[in-house]
């Protein structure tokens, strides 16, 4: 698939203004049923079903999927209903991107680093551990290239295409049943860490483990494993970790800013009038900016009460971060040296981080380093 057929920078902005931008030529192989694009009388009603990762009770995390589908609603007058289905309805948690990718269901909202084991470069569309915080990664994707080179890989290798549909912000360090206090400590430790970071914890001597959010709990109540991440305190209370596991560490260095996303079946999404297209995108772009919005409000919260039930808040040592630095890089490179697509979006990623990071070193972060270095955790 050419780049040209791919969609570039997309931000509300440049929908707003050009109205549409479209996948594989879908513009030349469809008219628009009208002149005015918030006119949908003779466009058709179209439902879809989207699978996700995400039980109901996270109601932040499958909120995201809800937003999205009810702005697409609303932008089309009703026309064009997505109706998002918990983890395990139509496919388990883990499994989004293979059905969508099938066409056994038009959509899912799930994270991109669940599929590493099929492309290690789906990892950029998630997070990567020591990489970019949530601001950090919207300039990425809508301002330095990295939503159109992923969607060329989605589309390669998918036949399937992804906006951002969600952001959790920098995450929690995970949920363990003893301190670990040295690289020792962890090794053969039995974690449950998705994506890089997992492979990042397996170079540390940790035995990792893939579950959906729905089975951490039982997982950790039953010893099946010792430690744990999910996301941060908001939802981790309400999956109740803390009550299977008393220290609480932080920070969540493999995911400093972890992007959820809407996948859509590549043929299905060639069927929709452009005005849907739009909508679609349009709605992944609000669904983004409201689940941060939501976990930055809760989470500071959702903390003190954990607090205040003996949760014991530990941050990771020196020599943990900086081991698990080196050995991220390490991995990078040893994907990049295998993995053409990694190596493709990897080269310009860590450009574009360096410089982000010494801008914003420059400026919010001596904000930060002000404002914050007397508040004590």
């Amino acid at each position: 698939m050419k780049r040209r057929y791919i969609i570039k920078n997309l931000s509300q902005g440049a929908i707003a203004a050009t109205g549409v931008a479209v996948v594989g030529g879908c513009q030349g192989e469809q008219k628009q049923a009208s002149s005015n694009p918030t006119d949908t009388n003779n466009l058709p009603t179209i439902n879809w079903q989207m699978a996700t990762s995400w039980p109901v009770s996270l109601e932040i995390i499958f909120g995201g999927a809800q937003v999205l589908a009810e702005r697409v609603k609303a932008l089309t007058n009703g026309k064009f209903i997505i109706e998002p289905r918990a983890a395990g309805e139509i496919a388990p948690g883990l499994e989004v991107l293979n059905v969508v990718s099938q066409g056994a269901v038009q959509a899912g909202h799930t994270a991109a680093y669940y599929y590493i084991g099929k492309s290690p470069a789906l990892a950029f569309g998630t997070s990567l551990p020591f990489g970019l915080t949530a601001q950090q990664q919207s300039a990425w994707f809508y301002e330095g290239g990295g939503l159109a080179q992923l969607q060329e890989i989605y589309a390669k290798n998918f036949n399937v295409i992804q906006f951002p549909a969600g952001n959790t912000g920098t995450q929690m360090g995970g949920w363990f049943r003893q301190e670990v206090k040295t690289l020792n400590d962890l090794k053969g430790l039995k974690m449950r860490i998705p994506g890089l970071g997992g492979q990042v914890m397996a170079k540390l001597g940790v035995t990792v483990q893939t579950l959906a959010g729905g089975e951490i709990f039982q997982a950790l109540q039953t010893g099946a494993i010792d430690a744990a991440e999910w996301v941060g305190p908001y939802d981790d209370e309400k999956l109740g970790l803390n009550k299977v596991a008393q220290f609480y560490y932080y920070p969540g260095w493999w995911e400093p800013g972890a992007t959820l996303e809407v996948q859509v079946n590549l043929d299905e999404w060639k069927k929709l009038p452009p005005s849907y297209q739009a909508a679609l995108q349009t709605a992944a772009h609000e669904s983004n900016t409201i689940m941060l919005a939501r976990y930055d409000a809760r989470n500071n919260e959702a903390l003190a009460r954990l607090l205040a039930t003996g949760t014991q808040v530990r941050p990771y040592s020196q020599e943990i971060l900086e081991a698990a630095e080196k050995a991220s890089f390490a991995l990078y490179d040893e994907f990049a040296a295998k993995d053409g697509d990694f190596k493709a979006v990897y080269e310009p990623w860590k450009q574009f981080r360096e410089r982000i990071y010494a801008w914003n070193n420059l400026n919010e972060g001596s904000f930060t380093r002000y404002s914050y270095g007397k508040l004590q955790v």
